[in-house]
């Protein structure tokens, strides 16, 4: 096929010279991808941060694409040509089962982006699986192989999923520059450069060893001062209070939810085709939250009010040996008038940036090698003080999450709040202080 490119920011050019992937891009389930915001409720803290899981899709394929034309091209004996297109349609595919607003909306209707993406890849009901059964009818199970992480040729998987990674190293990338910070930047080309291929996977010659490190330290920046901001998260446990709302008055009131949002009833109901499952997306729910806001449920109006217009709750931090002591602003803010149920919020984020692999552990981490002049290797932590120092180290905080008012020292809540923020200093929360005195 004639070479189709697309312009974008993050890299210039994608480049599209294979007839699948120019195919895959043109399904109706692939471009479902520009109605799914990447950031999901972090564009109410950036504004900026409002591209979609298409493009994200894009960047991680040109990513692939360039990787293993030059594994091709320079490692002939250790890396199979044959891989090539399997690494590329799975960096193209690895998100298409991201749903509307997926993390939040997976905790509370228990789906899985990752096993919708291998549904989605084998059914024969969708374009995609068409289009992949056209290079071989085992086609789709290997791709879907490569995003469930059981393929053979852990060279494909370490690239598609692994502590370094095509996925990791386009959204630190975009998510940068979208949010408009600096804290995701690397130097990419400089890994592209001394990344190479393994007999058990990939790994980075020691004269780029510095740019891993930069990527590592860039991928914890973008953690701590992005993704886990409590704004985001503000947002994130609104909307997750407002749908569970709205899952409680489904038992009672399904008529109105059928009328004003009928595309969640089969979430509600709990019997979810593929075919439902693709129907929702970010526009769709905005305009039920829209729709609920003029409802007539007082709490599931108001909470779809203060989604819509960004009325975020505020929050503390708090620790194991005081969290039992929130019952306390639990009862305060119920006297207030609001119910603890759908006005507070427990919300934990905590990430690991690095780790080495230990096989005992839950989710086994593939390490980072770096292979040295002599060809032998060695974990990245071992020769960077500062990855040795993130290594194994879970940062991160818990917040307690409440509206806003519960600040507000005039008005009819003021006797309250005077009595709830006793309890609060320097925007964490000292009921141990308090009760040690």
């Amino acid at each position: 096929m004639i070479e189709k490119v697309f312009r974008d920011p993050v890299h210039n050019y994608i480049h599209v010279d294979h007839e699948l992937i120019y195919n895959l891009i043109n399904t109706r389930e692939f471009q479902r991808l520009r109605r799914i915001k990447q950031l999901g409720t972090t564009s109410y803290t950036f504004h900026g941060g409002e591209h979609s899981r298409f493009s994200h899709c894009l960047g991680v394929y040109e990513i692939a694409r360039r990787i293993t034309q030059k594994f091709e091209d320079k490692y002939p004996d250790i890396w199979n040509a044959t891989e090539s297109l399997v690494t590329m349609t799975a960096a193209l595919l690895h998100d298409v089962g991201h749903g509307a607003y997926s993390h939040t909306f997976e905790r509370l209707f228990d789906t899985d982006h990752e096993e919708m993406t291998c549904r989605i890849i084998t059914s024969p009901d969708t374009e995609i699986n068409a289009a992949l059964c056209q290079i071989s009818p085992d086609f789709p199970d290997k791709v879907a192989s490569v995003i469930n992480h059981t393929y053979p040729n852990k060279q494909v998987v370490q690239l598609i999923s692994s502590q370094i990674d095509v996925d990791r190293m386009d959204y630190l990338l975009r998510d940068s520059y979208f949010t408009g910070t600096n804290y995701g930047e690397f130097d990419l080309t400089r890994i592209l450069r001394v990344i190479r291929p393994t007999e058990n996977g990939i790994a980075f010659k020691e004269s780029g060893m510095h740019a891993v490190e930069d990527y590592v330290l860039s991928r914890y920046q973008m953690y701590m001062q992005v993704y886990f901001h409590p704004a985001s998260r503000s947002m994130e446990v609104l909307l997750q209070n407002l749908l569970h709302r709205a899952k409680i008055l489904y038992q009672v009131h399904k008529d109105y939810f059928s009328v004003s949002s009928p595309r969640l009833v089969p979430f509600f109901e709990g019997q979810i085709s593929l075919k439902d499952y693709l129907a929702l997306d970010d526009g769709v729910m905005n305009t039920y939250f829209q729709s609920w806001s003029e409802g007539p449920d007082k709490i599931l109006s108001d909470l779809a009010q203060r989604y819509v217009n960004r009325k975020v709750f505020k929050s503390i931090t708090f620790n194991k040996s005081n969290e039992e002591g929130l019952d306390t602003l639990r009862s305060i803010v119920k006297n207030v008038g609001f119910d603890p149920q759908y006005y507070t919020a427990i919300h934990h984020n905590f990430d690991l940036p690095y780790d080495i692999y230990r096989p005992n552990a839950e989710k086994k981490r593939t390490q980072i090698e770096i292979i040295r002049k002599d060809g032998s290797m060695i974990e990245l932590s071992r020769l960077s003080p500062i990855v040795h120092s993130l290594a194994g180290t879970v940062h991160g905080d818990s917040r307690f999450y409440f509206p806003k008012e519960m600040l507000s020292d005039t008005g009819i809540f003021s006797e309250h709040t005077q009595s709830f923020t006793s309890y609060i200093k320097n925007d964490q929360f000292i009921y141990g202080e308090l009760h040690d005195h």
